[in-house]
């Protein structure tokens, strides 16, 4: 959904701006194809009580309230229900960054400016200058979200939230008996191990691989795996903790 028009409510102050996803899928694309034939595999829409083939225009949205009873809502009623100002982020409050447990953010937008950009740049100074993220609420597509905006890099980045009844953490309160030498073993090794973030270093190990051998493949090379070291489990905690620092 490249180059989504909108704007940021600020007050008074509106800033029009165009919204872009940052993240693009790494993924290498398979086809699904018949084994006998290497046919790619279409998928029909198809009414098992119709024994017939269905259009895109002959589909509508139901939900399932009981077994096999349905409410159907049509386009312009589920249109009724979106928020006012949908195509807009509007701003509720500002927090500090730290209050927000990353666990929440799910996917992030580079907010570019819409013409001149004077209040976009005046907004992105203050944020900078406060050190806060701004708290706001807005529509994409056809999903309303929370979201967060941040001064990253002279620019705004807008990150959605996940909602609390989304996100499904365990707790766990029962006491593990730790002692303090497997503390001070633990802390050690984790200080050992401290470096710095470093995301043009990450490279995604899988997908090359997989590209490496589509292209041994269309050479007509043998797919090579990869060589997996072994590994020896250590069953006790501070022998496996103590031989981890000696490593």
């Amino acid at each position: 959904m490249p180059n989504i028009q909108s704007s940021i409510n600020f007050g008074l102050v509106n800033i029009p701006v165009r919204v872009n996803p940052i993240i693009r899928n790494n993924d290498t694309s398979f086809n699904q194809l018949h084994d006998k034939c290497f046919s790619r595999i279409n998928y029909i829409k198809f009414c098992p009580k119709c024994n017939t083939k269905i259009k895109e225009t002959e589909i509508i949205k139901g939900y399932q309230y009981e077994k096999d009873d349905y409410i159907v809502f049509e386009k312009e009623e589920l249109n009724k229900l979106k928020p006012e100002n949908e195509k807009e982020i509007d701003i509720i409050s500002f927090v500090s960054l730290d209050e927000i447990d990353p666990i929440y953010f799910e996917k992030s937008y580079d907010i570019d400016v819409e013409g001149k950009g004077k209040a976009y740049y005046l907004f992105c100074e203050a944020l900078k200058k406060t050190k806060l993220v701004a708290l706001a609420k807005t529509v994409i597509g056809s999903k309303f979200y929370y979201v967060i905006l941040r001064f990253s890099n002279q620019n705004i980045i807008m990150t959605t939230l996940y909602f609390e009844e989304e996100v499904n953490i365990r707790k766990d309160e029962v006491n593990h008996n730790i002692n303090d030498k497997e503390l001070e073993l633990a802390m050690k090794l984790i200080t050992s191990l401290k470096g710095k973030f470093e995301p043009d270093k990450y490279k995604d190990e899988y997908q090359n691989n997989i590209k490496k051998a589509i292209e041994d493949k269309v050479n007509g090379k043998k797919v090579k795996g990869v060589k997996k070291k072994s590994k020896k489990q250590i069953s006790d905690l501070m022998e496996a903790l103590e031989k981890s620092l000696k490593k």
